[in-house]
């Protein structure tokens, strides 16, 4: 997917972002910052989108958020603005491929369904471990193509449109996994209907 149809693309969405796919996705979400908050530290998410996380945050954590999209970091800082979130440290506009941060800076990298949507996830699946204190844990939440089904017929079917919905719906989890570094520690099923995944990846100790 090429970065300029992600922009595009989530230009059109931000106004009813929170309505739609913040619906779809909000178990997964709950089920991430949840146990981020039992983490506690430095906490990098990636892919803040509108913000719809930060509300969820508690003082345990120290949060930076980033988005490539202007229009969903606006709203996500007016989230921010309006309620006085205070583990929210930053907000910044940033290209998840090239993160502005010093090797092992954060405690725990949140990437909630974002790697489905960015150009060249194995890029920035290097970048996020690359920022990844030793010890660390990554927290993802995503939907992946299934090998079969129903759902597996409907995502390739709608490969094709993953300029114009944003996102790639045939996605393959092997594509995230390629970091010798990370080591998954845990992978569950959740709603709705078991459509999206939550995982968590430990990067090996110094």
């Amino acid at each position: 997917m090429e970065l300029s149809a992600v922009s595009s693309s989530y230009a059109r969405w931000a106004p009813i972002y929170d309505k739609t796919f913040g619906v779809l996705t909000s178990q997964g979400r709950r089920r991430a910052v949840d146990y981020i908050n039992g983490r506690g530290g430095k906490v990098l998410e990636v892919g803040v989108g509108t913000g719809l996380s930060l509300p969820s945050y508690m003082d345990t954590v120290e949060v930076t958020g980033i988005d490539y999209s202007p229009e969903m970091l606006e709203k996500a800082v007016k989230k921010h603005q309006g309620k006085n979130l205070s583990p929210v440290k930053e907000l910044l506009q940033m290209d998840a491929r090239e993160l502005a941060f010093p090797d092992n800076t954060f405690d725990t990298v949140a990437a909630m369904h974002i790697l489905s949507v960015v150009p060249e996830p194995e890029k920035v699946m290097a970048e996020i471990a690359r920022v990844l204190k030793p010890g660390g844990e990554v927290i993802i939440t995503n939907h992946f193509a299934r090998d079969k089904g129903f759902l597996a017929f409907i995502e390739k079917i709608t490969a094709p449109l993953d300029n114009l919905l944003g996102w790639h719906s045939d996605f393959e989890k092997q594509r995230i996994l390629r970091q010798d570094v990370l080591k998954l520690k845990v992978e569950k099923q959740i709603p709705p209907l078991g459509m999206m995944t939550f995982m968590v990846l430990r990067k090996r100790d110094a």
